[in-house]
């Protein structure tokens, strides 16, 4: 007969998982965050023992003797062989800094973090372009875009294209131009966070996910949504507690929402009756 769920004792965080959390809300809350290290410390989320130095040093080698944004895409995506992962787009590791530079393989985001930290070393500057469904980079001065998935160079009719292929929109609805403009480095890392959160809570990773939700407590724009999920990863685990001091403090920060986060906050104190 299985085990009752409730009888289970929960697993361990994977040793060192905390301190990545302590030190990407850090490198934030410092201001004007690094990409690249802020990047590394999400996929230390996952894996705390990753090798931060050696895969800063890998960026450096990319970068070596690259002088054009032709030589950036050249070396990337035909000379080390970097793509989009088609076979498996959900896996978390394509959104792991760390895991692509030693896999190869990532998703839109992940890859354009990676053109863009190879440019930058290389003298180039490059914009990171949060078009919805679809993330791309923008070479400055340049009437191009690049598809960090493919490595292929866009248009504006391209983008458009892609657009209407990745979010399903209508093709008759007319393209703004506000779609291409530059993103901040904040908005690349929440929306890190929020693929790796839905990928992890589809899989049933609630370790990962409690992980994934504390570092997005440190960027703007949190919602009371986000806040309640956190809560019951932490409820789930027997911290009902903490988890209601969690909601209360949130419902002081998100007054339009307190209500709805104290009524969470009275649901996990039930628990300690």
């Amino acid at each position: 007969m299985p085990d009752d769920p409730e009888d289970r004792t929960p697993p361990p965080d994977p040793q060192g998982s905390a301190d990545a959390v302590a030190r990407f809300a850090a490198l934030v809350e410092a201001g004007d965050p690094p990409l690249d290290r802020a990047a590394l410390e999400i996929a230390r989320l996952a894996r705390p023992d990753a090798d931060v130095g050696s895969a800063l040093a890998e960026l450096d080698r990319l970068a070596s003797g690259v002088a054009s944004v032709d030589g950036l895409v050249l070396r990337l995506f035909t000379e080390e062989g970097f793509a989009g992962n088609r076979e498996n787009y959900y896996d978390p590791r394509n959104s792991s800094l760390v895991d692509v530079l030693e896999r190869r393989v990532g998703i839109p985001i992940t890859l354009a973090v990676l053109v863009i930290e190879v440019g930058r070393r290389a003298g180039l500057v490059i914009e990171p372009i949060g078009m919805p469904g679809h993330f791309l980079v923008h070479p400055v001065g340049s009437a191009w875009y690049v598809d960090p998935f493919t490595g292929t160079l866009l248009d504006e009719a391209d983008c458009r294209a892609l657009f209407v292929a990745s979010t399903g929109a209508n093709p008759a609805l007319p393209f703004h131009a506000d779609l291409l403009v530059p993103v901040s480095t904040e908005a690349i890392l929440v929306r890190m966070l929020t693929n790796l959160r839905i990928v992890h809570r589809a899989a049933g990773r609630v370790l990962e996910l409690r992980r994934v939700l504390e570092a997005r407590l440190h960027l703007p724009g949190v919602t009371a949504e986000e806040v309640v999920e956190l809560a019951a990863t932490m409820g789930r685990r027997g911290e009902y507690l903490d988890a209601a001091r969690l909601l209360d403090s949130w419902g002081e920060r998100l007054p339009r929402h307190a209500a709805e986060l104290a009524r969470a906050a009275r649901v996990w104190r039930a628990h300690l009756n």
